[in-house]
C-alpha cells in the first residue's frame, strides 16, 4: 500500500518519487526556455478563445534593429551578385552581332570642256536633261514588295523603308547637304560601322573607304550655297536576298543640284550640279527590327568639277562661266612606294549640261 500522501494508484512515472528517475538531472535554465520554438499561452490567455494550448515563438523579434539591418543588406548584396552572375552566364543571351564589312567607295568628277552654263534656277531645269524629274523625296519611289525564301513582305517592305529613309538623309537634307551635323545619317548605320564614318567626316582621304562624300552628299559651306529650288531626282530602288540570309538593296538615283558661289545672291549666278549615285546596302532581320542598314558599296560621279578637285571631303562644283579645259589630274609616281593609288576623272557630256542659256543671261 502507498504512504496516506501516495495517490491510489502510486507515484507516477517521471516526477519526484516516481520510477523514472532518468531526467532529474536536466535543468531547464532561462536560455533554454528562450530558445523553444513554442511557448504555452498563460492560465489568463487560455480563458480566451484561444483553442490551442501554445503558439510559436517569434525569432526575428528578439533580434536588435542594428542586426535586422545587416541580415537585410547582406540579402541584397548576395541577391545583386546572384543576378549579376546569372546575367554574365545566361546560356540564352543574345549572341554579338557580326561586324560590318568596311564601306567601299569610289568618287569620280566629271570635269566640263565647255564653260558651265549659268542662268535663273527654274530656268536652268527646264532647259536640262532635269526637266520631267521629281522634286526631292518624290523622286525616290519603291518598287512592288514581295516576300522572299526567309524574309517576308513586311520585312521587305520595313527594308526598303530604312534605305529610302538613308537616301533622303544623305542626299536630300539640307543641312546634310550643307555642311551640317551628320547624325540624321549616322543613326541608321550599323554601329560597327560608326567608326569608319566619324573619320570619313573628320579626316576624309580618296582612298576608297574613308571618303566622306562615299557615304553622302555635301558641299563646302564657306564655298557653295545651294538655291531655294528643289532637287530634281529620278532613280530606283531594287532588292534581292543574298545566300547569307540578307536582303540586299540597291538604290540607283540621280540628283541634280541647282548652286551658286556662297554670299552671291545675283538671281542669274545659279548653275546646275548632278550627281550619280549607286548604293548598294545590306540588312538582316536585326537590322530590318532595329531600323538599320549596312551600307557596303558606294560609287558617285559628279560633275561639274574640276578633276584636280579634293572631292574626298566635299563636292566641289565650278560655276557659271566656269570650265575645265585643260584640265588635268596630278601625275603617278610608279616609284612611289605605298598605297597604290588610281586618279580618275570623267568628262562631262555636253549633253548633261543644260542646252541653251536661258534669256537674260
Amino acid at each position: 500500500m502507498g504512504g496516506p500522501g501516495d495517490p491510489p494508484e502510486g507515484t507516477p512515472e517521471g516526477v519526484p518519487g516516481g520510477g523514472d528517475d532518468e531526467y532529474r538531472s536536466v535543468v531547464f535554465d532561462e536560455s533554454f526556455v528562450r530558445a523553444a520554438r513554442l511557448q504555452e499561452f498563460s492560465a489568463r490567455e487560455r480563458i480566451g478563445e484561444h483553442t490551442p494550448a501554445v503558439r510559436p515563438r517569434r525569432s526575428w523579434g528578439r533580434l536588435t534593429p542594428s542586426r535586422q539591418a545587416v541580415i537585410l543588406v547582406a540579402l541584397i548584396a548576395v541577391a545583386f551578385a546572384a543576378a549579376v552572375y546569372m546575367g554574365i552566364r545566361n546560356p540564352y543571351q543574345q549572341p554579338a552581332r557580326p561586324v560590318a564589312e568596311p564601306l567601299r567607295s569610289s568618287v569620280v568628277p566629271l570635269a566640263p570642256r565647255d564653260p558651265v552654263p549659268g542662268g535663273r534656277p527654274a530656268e536652268l531645269f527646264l532647259h536640262s536633261p532635269a526637266a520631267g524629274y521629281a522634286t526631292g523625296a518624290e523622286g525616290i519611289t519603291q518598287p512592288a514588295v514581295r516576300r522572299t525564301e526567309n524574309f517576308t513582305e513586311a520585312e521587305v517592305l520595313g527594308a526598303l523603308d530604312v534605305v529610302r529613309e538613308y537616301v533622303v538623309q544623305s542626299s536630300l537634307d539640307r543641312g546634310v547637304l550643307s555642311g551640317g551635323s551628320a547624325r540624321p545619317v549616322r543613326t541608321l548605320l550599323d554601329p560597327t560601322q560608326y567608326a569608319q564614318f566619324d573619320r570619313s567626316l573628320t579626316r576624309p582621304a580618296d582612298d576608297g573607304r574613308y571618303a566622306a562624300t562615299g557615304w553622302l552628299t555635301r558641299f563646302d559651306p564657306a564655298r557653295v550655297e545651294l538655291t531655294d529650288e528643289p532637287v530634281r531626282v529620278r532613280g530606283t530602288l531594287s532588292v534581292v536576298e543574298r545566300p547569307a540570309g540578307t536582303l540586299e538593296v540597291i538604290a540607283d538615283h540621280t540628283f541634280v543640284y541647282a548652286v551658286r558661289p556662297a554670299g552671291d545672291h545675283e538671281p542669274d549666278a545659279a548653275s546646275l550640279f548632278t550627281v550619280h549615285r549607286e548604293t548598294r546596302f545590306r540588312l538582316d532581320s536585326q537590322d530590318v527590327r532595329d531600323h538599320r542598314l549596312e551600307l557596303a558599296h558606294s560609287a558617285l560621279q559628279a560633275g561639274p568639277q574640276s578633276c584636280a578637285a579634293d572631292a574626298a571631303g566635299y563636292l566641289r562644283p565650278l560655276f557659271a562661266g566656269e570650265s575645265a579645259r585643260g584640265d588635268r589630274s596630278d601625275g603617278t609616281d610608279p616609284y612611289r612606294t605605298g598605297r597604290l593609288s588610281v586618279p580618275v576623272c570623267g568628262v562631262l557630256d555636253p549633253a548633261a549640261q543644260p542646252d541653251a542659256t536661258p534669256p537674260g543671261r
